[in-house]
């Protein structure tokens, strides 16, 4: 973030310091550690200046009450695109960008027939798309991350942190989305957080309070989509998962999208196939609609960073739903398949189609392909013979079905304090310190756990307090609402607020969607979370310092000693 911000575009091929993992905890600068070359960077920042166009004109339209649900999923589309480890293929880049502005297009011609004035709108508006890749990746070497036109770091740096806040958002309102559910507070405080970037008359108190406010409104998407994923799938129920195998053709699914697994389940019914989870789809097993299906057998593998050695070990069939690829191996690339918004160039894209299912609204997608491959290859030929299990789906509703119980066990001594060790996984050192950190949680305490950091842990036998397991796992990052649903519920119980419950929050981030929960847990005004491995490289020492003095958050230091200050 202390890079001049006039030149570095002369001196750097691209500037990427949106994820933990960014080189030298400063930015990308030659190449992406996720494997983001600069043209693809470049292609990402032109897609988040034309979306930045796209929110000024559409923010126009609403004035006239003009429809903008089509433009409103574009601007998820786009954003969730730009996310780390989602899309790294140059040509469906090009094409959502020039998706992307002949909407902006379209929409501007519309404010012209109804005679509005466009006069005042920002050139995002009305500037031309080059017609080629090229064209556009050296248009994106000029609309950059880092605003040539903004003088002060800090408020570059709230601009930043805001930008990844709603790159989360958005990538839980496509999944909301895709289930049918959908809300315009959320499409129209992206819009006004993209436009409000490329304004620069707004001083620190204004990007703090849009900061808040985007905190707000991702727990609104958070609560849509849980709404979405219960509606569909029931709530979660305690299930244990097998993480062994069995004889005979096999998938792996990865990535985060419930939708995209039920399709596959339908779809390979009565086929022999065998489906197995990957990463953040084991939660999948916990969902009554899902786990019906019996050919879902179980968990196979860890978390994403160390999808090169699994997928390559599993004899089948891969399908990447979400974020999270990293560039296949040539010994699976034949083998992996993605879908929905993330890519990688040359590895076969299974598209959606027009639903084939009357009065349905969800979309569809033909994975024939898929279960072609998966019935072409081995598949396993022996099984485990005493394979372990873990056990899933301690979401809300099955955590507060036993709040009497648990809130006996707080009163009666028996449970002291909560930590909620949870947070995105990652490849740089330091990760470790979790693994460290539950083991060494004294006997009478819970620990609360989501998203992929957990299987740094996870499979740690922690035993139970009269019943009640000491290792709960709440679900996905997308399950945060979960977590924060129990907080406030047991707050409720206690009479007290959340920052007076004997719980404790020790968090890992690693891309935006940790920066959306970040920025939820901030808005409610929880304090005292404790953040690692790393801070972000975003977050400048002045903002930082803001946001210790108003919320007490700092970094993580040694596990003993984390664990000592808090129980004392």
């Amino acid at each position: 973030m202390s890079s001049n911000n006039q030149d570095y575009q002369q001196k750097q091929q691209m500037f990427c310091c949106q994820c933990e993992q960014t080189a030298k905890g400063y930015a990308c600068t030659t190449m992406g550690i996720c494997g983001k070359t600069p043209s693809v960077a470049a292609l990402h920042d032109l897609l988040v200046y034309i979306l930045k166009g796209l929110a000024c004109v559409a923010i126009r339209v609403r004035e006239v009450d003009m429809d903008t649900r089509y433009t409103d999923q574009l601007i998820y589309d786009g954003l969730f695109a730009t996310i780390t480890n989602v899309d790294f293929d140059e040509e469906r880049l090009a094409t959502l960008i020039k998706k992307i502005g002949q909407q902006r297009d379209e929409l501007v011609q519309n404010l012209i027939n109804k005679q509005q004035n466009i006069n005042d709108l920002h050139s995002a508006v009305i500037f031309k798309l080059g017609n080629t890749v090229p064209s556009m990746i050296e248009q994106g070497h000029v609309f950059g991350l880092m605003d040539k036109l903004e003088k002060n770091q800090d408020i570059q740096s709230l601009k930043n942190t805001l930008l990844y806040g709603i790159k989360g958002i958005a990538a839980y309102a496509d999944h909301a989305a895709i289930l049918g559910e959908s809300d315009i507070t959320i499409s129209s405080f992206l819009q006004k957080a993209l436009a409000n970037m490329l304004r620069y008359d707004l001083n620190l108190h204004d990007w703090l309070a849009l900061l808040l406010e985007c905190g707000q409104v991702n727990l609104r998407t958070m609560e849509l989509l849980d709404k979405a994923h219960t509606t569909h799938y029931g709530h979660p129920v305690p299930t244990a998962v097998s993480l062994g195998v069995k004889p005979g053709k096999a998938i792996l699914v990865s990535g985060h999208d419930l939708h995209d697994l039920e399709l596959l389940l339908q779809q390979t019914v009565g086929t022999g196939i065998t489906v197995y989870t990957h990463g953040e789809m084991l939660p999948a097993h916990g969902y009554p609609e899902l786990k019906k299906y019996p050919h879902l057998h179980g968990h196979y593998g860890t978390a994403w960073q160390n999808q090169h050695a699994e997928f390559a070990a599993f004899p089948g069939a891969i399908l990447m739903t979400t974020n999270c690829i990293q560039k296949p191996l040539d010994s699976y690339q034949d083998r992996i398949f993605t879908t929905g918004l993330v890519a990688w160039p040359k590895i076969v894209h299974i598209a959606e189609e027009q639903n084939q299912h009357e009065n349905s609204s969800r979309s569809y997608k033909n994975f024939a392909p898929v279960i072609r491959m998966a019935l072409a290859l081995p598949g396993f030929v022996t099984t485990d013979a005493m394979p372990k299990a873990i056990t899933v789906g301690f979401a809300r509703n099955a955590v507060l079905s036993v709040a009497d119980k648990v809130i006996a066990l707080v009163k009666g001594g028996k449970i002291r304090h909560f930590f909620l060790v949870a947070g995105c996984d990652g490849a740089k050192p330091g990760r470790n310190y979790y693994t460290e950190f539950v083991e060494k949680v004294p006997q009478d305490c819970v620990v609360l756990t989501l998203a992929c950091g957990k299987f740094r842990f996870l499979d740690k036998e922690l035993g139970d307090i009269d019943g009640i397991p000491r290792l709960l796992d709440i679900g996905q990052c997308n399950d945060a609402y979960s977590a924060i649903q129990i907080a406030i519920a047991l707050a409720g119980v206690f009479n007290c607020g959340v920052n007076e419950l004997p719980l404790s929050l020790i968090l890992s981030w690693y891309e935006q969607k940790a920066v959306a929960i970040l920025l939820t847990l901030l808005s409610l005004g929880i304090k005292n979370i404790r953040l690692g491995p790393t801070l972000p490289a975003f977050i400048t020492p002045n903002v930082l310092n803001i946001l210790v003095e108003k919320f007490n958050l700092r970094p993580i230091t040694d596990a003993t000693k984390d664990l000592q200050e808090i129980l004392s």
